[in-house]
């Protein structure tokens, strides 16, 4: 490429950044070569997204777009991890959780939901082979056997809906092929922990009906040690001294019917067993004024309660998608059906109360359990598209979402025997639908915009159908038992994409969209209503630049972005200390991201992303409750602070999203060196640094990471063009403790997972 290229180039840029309010990009985690062909190419290889519901190379569309492919995934998941593996490899994304691996929460250019409440709603949606996951614990179903995940950042509203204020993560799994195909990877490492991800597939009538299936299977031994051996209410020492171990059990069938050239149906079911350990919280892991967890060891605890924090989920559902091709347009149908049930139970209060006395009495008695009794979700979802390479492009269509479940919440008295009323059951009920349709057109060669909108209405309803009662079976909660909240709003988008040259386009895009109105019906469990928020609306911008340089050995994608939410959901505790939703006037945030890919000679491959972020709540009159135990402040609070009976409470005015890293940086390197004609040894290594991230609403000297770290490391064989590798691996090599989440009150601190290193094998049969 010619330095006037380069200098064009970095012009335009320069335009992008002075003349659009915000910019998005693209951010690849590059995938191995499979083969000593692809090895000995020195080429970025094109990348295919779906991400405004057609096939299209990802550096012609007008959108921010992460790609994931699935064998970087299995990389770095192959110590055992879930989905929060995902966690700082695209730049933008982020993921924790302190509900254990069946409540993921995300988080996309610093929005996000830090609810623990199992009836929360997040502004990033899930999609799994364009099936909507809603539920919490729905948005934890394993991935796997996965050809690409897409993180599509910014609001979606258009193509995908309410509750995409932040974005949107899409998975899109292996599909049925009319030639045999098989693939697996078995991976074994310390804790005993088993990981095998495969899937197999191909004809069972030629050209009629084709076949996939695919499994996961991950198991770790318990590794964290109780080391309480006093009274406990619940008999915890007794039934149980270790934790952290899981077994996760999942498949899917997938049946492809094509009866006509024209005429496609997919259907596909799909099965979970999961059985595990909720998060465990480390009380005291934090001390006063430090924000240090060096002194805290990660596999020791002292827990008086909870037996074992143990959970458990299954979850099955079925989705037909089937596509009829009328030539100029092709009509697509997604039925889709999920159900869910399970429990998660822990020691919420992460420690021993008799460790921790006050007065000489023990201090801190906590635990309590969340069971969703029953979940059904029924979505539908019907489109029509124009087809082909057109200057004019279209589609339009609707959807209606249902979801109804049964969630049961057993506090403390309950669960230690001496209250058998101490629990509420809620019904909810969310059902929602919407219109829409998008254009593009290509004005010149060179130009082209896009358009679209979407109506959609959402509409929540929760019913207490079980109070809790004293012992005696008297109810004394004076709360509302049936609370219903309905809204109807338009989202829409707007872009232009201009092609530079065939290797650069520059692009600008304008968004709005809105998270539905949500009820937190939880804290009635505690004598308290139920509190609401109201739907909350984004004003984004977006521009940027996606380029190939030097003869295509060079893919840079670059970005700037903008964007206020007005009446922002939060979530905090009221003066009980209750768990309680509330809007905020607004928040505001602006950043960039940047992204290279590079194959600087034809073995090596090179990737680099980051992220910058500047987020702020804007509402001079909302504050948030504080860490306090017994009428005491137990951390070091920044903000300016209140007193409201003997709760405390900050003003948060001015201060940054939760869990909105300040900056986050990955880098990952892959050299192969060839042997023979049909083998090659490689060494793969990855890491993530995450900057400055506040964990709660107001500022402390203790609750926030800074700092955090982890690398990865996979050296190893493949053999025979690709068709079989035999490697060691090491995840979190150095074994770095990083904090993920705080319990306030108790100081209590939460963990990264810890180094793994084992031997991995995969095979391909193609």
């Amino acid at each position: 490429m010619t330095n006037f290229r380069i200098a064009r180039i970095a012009l335009a840029l320069s335009a992008a950044s002075g003349g659009f309010a915000a910019a998005a990009h693209a951010q690849t985690a590059p995938a191995p070569a499979n083969t000593a062909a692809e090895s000995a190419s020195s080429d970025v290889t094109d990348i295919v997204v779906t991400a405004e519901r057609r096939s299209e190379n990802l550096q012609k569309v007008p959108l921010s777009v992460g790609v994931v492919s699935g064998d970087t995934l299995r990389d770095i998941q192959s110590g055992g991890e879930d989905l929060l593996a995902l966690a700082g490899r695209v730049p933008g994304l982020y993921a924790e959780t302190t509900t254990g691996r069946i409540f993921p929460r995300f988080y996309i250019r610093g929005l996000g939901n830090i609810d623990f409440y199992l009836g929360a709603s997040q502004p990033v949606e899930i999609i799994q082979d364009d099936v909507i996951l809603e539920h919490v614990v729905l948005k934890s179903n394993p991935v796997y056997d996965t050809r690409q995940i897409e993180v599509l950042r910014g609001p979606q509203g258009t193509l995908f809906g309410r509750n995409t204020t932040a974005g949107i993560i899409k998975f899109d799994s292996i599909q049925p092929g009319q030639d045999f195909s098989a693939r697996g990877t078995l991976s074994i490492g310390e804790y005993n922990t088993v990981s095998f991800d495969g899937g197999v597939g191909g004809p069972i009538v030629k050209d009629k009906i084709a076949f996939r299936v695919s499994g996961l299977y991950q198991h770790r031994d318990n590794w964290v040690t109780n080391t309480y051996t006093g009274a406990s209410a619940d008999g915890t020492t007794s039934l149980s001294n270790k934790l952290g171990g899981f077994d996760e059990r999942d498949a899917r069938v997938q049946l492809l019917f094509t009866p006509t050239a024209a005429l496609s149906i997919n259907v596909a079911a799909h099965l979970r067993d999961y059985n595990g350990t909720s998060t465990i919280f480390h009380r005291g892991g934090l001390q006063l004024g430090s924000n240090s967890v060096a002194a805290e060891p990660r596999n020791l605890i002292a827990l008086d309660e909870g037996r074992g924090n143990l959970q458990g989920y299954n979850t099955r559902g079925a989705s037909i998608r089937a596509a009829y091709d009328f030539g100029p347009a092709t009509l697509t149908s997604i039925s889709a059906y999920e159900h869910t049930s399970g429990f998660s139970r822990g020691d919420t209060d992460g420690g021993a109360a008799a460790l921790f006395p006050v007065g000489g009495a023990p201090n801190g008695f906590g635990q309590s359990q969340g069971r969703v009794l029953g979940l059904d979700q029924y979505s539908e979802e019907l489109r029509l598209a124009s087809n082909g390479d057109t200057r004019f492009k279209w589609q339009i269509g609707g959807l209606y979402f249902d979801s109804r479940d049964d969630t049961r919440f057993d506090q403390r008295a309950f669960l230690i025997g001496t209250n058998p009323n101490n629990f509420v059951v809620l019904h909810d009920i969310n059902t929602s639908w919407a219109i829409f349709g998008q254009a593009s057109y290509k004005l010149l060669d060179s130009l082209t915009v896009t358009g679209g909108v979407r109506v959609t209405n959402d509409t929540k309803r929760t019913i207490l159908t079980q109070t809790a009662n004293t012992a005696a079976g008297v109810s004394t909660y004076a709360g509302r038992r049936d609370v219903g909240l309905s809204d109807t709003l338009p989202s829409w988008d707007a872009s232009l994409l201009y092609q530079i040259d065939p290797d650069a386009s520059l692009y600008a895009r304008v968004a709005r969209g809105f998270r539905g109105p949500t009820i937190q019906g939880r804290s009635a469990v505690f004598n308290a209503d139920f509190t609401t928020a109201n739907s909350e609306t984004i004003l984004s911008f977006e521009g940027g630049v996606k380029s190939t340089l030097f003869d295509k050995t060079l893919r840079f994608n670059a970005s700037i972005f903008q964007y206020t939410v007005d009446n922002i959901q939060l979530n905090g505790n009221d003066s009980n200390g209750n768990g309680v939703l509330f809007n905020a006037a607004k928040a505001n945030a602006y950043g960039v991201e940047a992204e290279i890919d590079w194959r600087p000679i034809p073995n090596l491959t090179l990737g680099l992303g980051a992220s910058a972020l500047h987020s702020e709540i804007r509402d001079s009159r909302v504050y948030a409750q504080v860490c306090a135990l017994n009428g005491s402040v137990t951390c070091t609070v920044l903000d300016p602070v209140i007193r409201v009976g003997p709760n405390y409470f900050a003003q948060i005015n001015g201060n940054p999203l939760p869990n909105a890293p300040r900056y986050n940086f990955d880098f990952n390197a892959r050299y192969d060196l060839p042997v023979g004609r049909h083998g090659k040894l490689f060494a793969a290594t990855d890491w993530n640094v995450q900057g400055y991230t506040n964990l709660v609403l107001y500022r402390t000297r203790e609750f926030f990471a800074d700092g955090n770290y982890e690398g990865g490391l996979k050296i190893g064989y493949q053999g025979d063009d690709g068709a079989y590798e035999i490697a060691v691996f090491a995840r979190n090599i150095t074994d770095a403790k990083n904090l993920k989440g705080v319990i306030e009150n108790y100081r209590a601190a939460v963990f990264n997972e810890p180094r793994v290193i084992g031997v991995t094998f995969s095979g391909r049969l193609r």
